[in-house]
């Protein structure tokens, strides 16, 4: 027997994005952003509220960064979710995160965050907080590599779930995409 929630904001597993941003005088910032995805082969659809001085920082520079979470950094990618940039100027330092320009937009990388992607704005739609941005370029620390890929045993993601508030790791791999399905065929 099932029980029903009526209509929530969950799906599993669902993403930690950490967002980055430079304001107007090139200072990094960085927040939290657990609903997100793809939206086409490349772009990135995040809901952020409007209040958000990552927000800001967008329209602004028409740039940003969007970071893996991982496991190693757990503590560091919840605080810059707690503390916004607009009350606390020094987040980042107490994140213990550092940063440098990335390579293809203007906005920072993460260093402690392996896997990044870099974004243009597409879009932005206040009345519904949806941000679409356009991906430039991934780029991933040789650490998180196997034969030249990404390996999620490596970059060890970790996911939200919005149900009972917690962060997860990924668990052992399930099967084969696009090849396990074949044996019904």
């Amino acid at each position: 027997m099932r029980k029903n929630f009526g209509s929530k904001p969950w799906t599993y597993p669902q993403p930690v994005f950490i967002i980055g941003t430079y304001d107007e005088n090139g200072k990094a910032d960085a927040m939290n952003a657990a609903w997100g995805g793809l939206s086409e082969e490349d772009e990135v659809c995040i809901c952020l509220s409007p209040g958000h001085k990552t927000v800001a920082n967008i329209l602004a520079t028409g740039c940003f960064t969007v970071s893996m979470a991982t496991e190693d950094q757990v503590v560091a990618c919840d605080y810059v979710g707690i503390d916004s940039g607009n009350d606390v100027p020094d987040k980042m330092e107490k994140a213990g995160f550092h940063t440098e320009k990335a390579e293809n937009v203007n906005a920072p990388l993460i260093k402690e965050l392996p896997m990044t992607l870099e974004c243009t704005l597409l879009s932005w739609q206040e009345e519904i907080c949806l941000m679409k941005g356009k991906i430039v370029n991934i780029s991933a620390e040789e650490s998180v590599l196997t034969n030249g890929k990404i390996d999620p045993k490596k970059l060890r993601p970790i996911v939200f779930d919005p149900v009972n508030h917690a962060y997860y790791g990924l668990g052992e791999k399930a099967g084969d995409a696009f090849r396990d399905g074949l044996k019904l065929r």
